[in-house]
């Protein structure tokens, strides 16, 4: 399966609401009425595009009615081009350092699936060329550390571990060790879970990144946030908190597959100005994907 369809068949279910319902409000009259219009905003508002980029897909669809009459209006592509400019300054690539190793901070919280992102990720790499070492930094969470091994061990990718309880600094300051003996060009660090209202927990995790950059300068060199986008706009609160904390780069958002709410995306991203660097949309190796602006309107409104 190519990268597209794989893209498109993770977003069905976001793409076979916003499908049904911007055909029955369309097909129902030749005119754009006020009450379509209403409709059409309570569709992009349930699939969590948020109030702004709702706001711009309707009103361009309005001044695509006036001046081409339904004949030649095209609500799927209007809103595909609006997506499309909204995220237009979104740049995925993974950040590199000048030299040598590159660390990436892999951190949310409990249940996004962060850490069999942070080895997708690895293996994502893997496949272009570039050699990963993963640190299992998730030192509290029951069967955490037994999970990235297994991963791991099927992806071939090094794993560097402490015991449990362990201090999550020190395994971290571990792995940068372990991967700059290995020549390694990433280290993936696998952080613990943490409730984004917990100052303690968060404090915990500035520690881990303060350690990185003491043993490292300039570690991590990204702090990628992994959010389930099954939970919607609850997302973009976890988001601003983690933000606030240790100054994210970029976004990943899984679970695309299990939602029909797949417009958080744009919404999160449009708020904070991060950008999305991978999309999930299953369970596979393969499944982690490098966001892409174009091909992620298209899956959506590709009528």
């Amino acid at each position: 399966m190519g990268l597209f369809q794989r893209i498109k068949q993770g977003l069905q279910k976001t793409q076979a609401r916003l499908t049904h319902e911007i055909k029955r409000i369309i097909s129902r009259s030749p005119r754009l009425t006020g009450e379509s219009l209403e409709e059409l905003e309570a569709a992009l508002l349930g699939a969590d595009f948020g109030t702004t980029l709702t706001l711009r897909i309707t009103e361009a669809v309005r001044q695509a009615y006036e001046s081409q009459g339904s004949g030649g209006a095209n609500v799927f592509a209007v809103a595909r081009r609006e997506v499309e400019k909204a995220l237009e300054n979104n740049r995925p690539e993974l950040v590199r350092a000048p030299d040598g190793l590159t660390v990436v901070s892999v951190v949310g919280v409990n249940g996004t699936g962060k850490t069999t992102t942070t080895a997708k990720l690895a293996h994502f790499l893997k496949e272009r060329g570039s050699q990963s070492v993963l640190a299992a930094c998730d030192t509290f969470r029951a069967a955490a550390i037994e999970q990235l091994k297994l991963w791991g061990q099927r992806l071939d990718v090094p794993v560097v571990a402490g015991s449990y309880n362990a201090d999550p600094a020190a395994v971290a300051h571990d792995g940068i060790s372990a991967a700059l003996s290995r020549k390694a060009d990433y280290l993936f660090v696998d952080t613990a879970g943490r409730l984004h209202t917990k100052s303690n927990l968060m404090q915990e995790l500035q520690k881990v990144h303060r350690v990185m950059a003491r043993k490292l300068p300039g570690a991590p060199h990204e702090v990628l946030l992994v959010v389930d986008a099954t939970t919607g706009m609850n997302a973009l609160t976890q988001a601003r908190e983690f933000h606030k904390a240790v100054q994210l780069t970029g976004l990943v958002i899984t679970k695309l597959d299990g939602t029909s709410r797949g417009g958080m995306a744009v919404a999160i991203q449009r708020e904070l100005g991060l950008p999305i660097k991978f999309i999930g949309v299953g369970e596979q190796p393969d499944d982690l994907q490098p966001f892409d602006a174009g091909e992620y309107a298209q899956a959506l409104f590709g009528d």
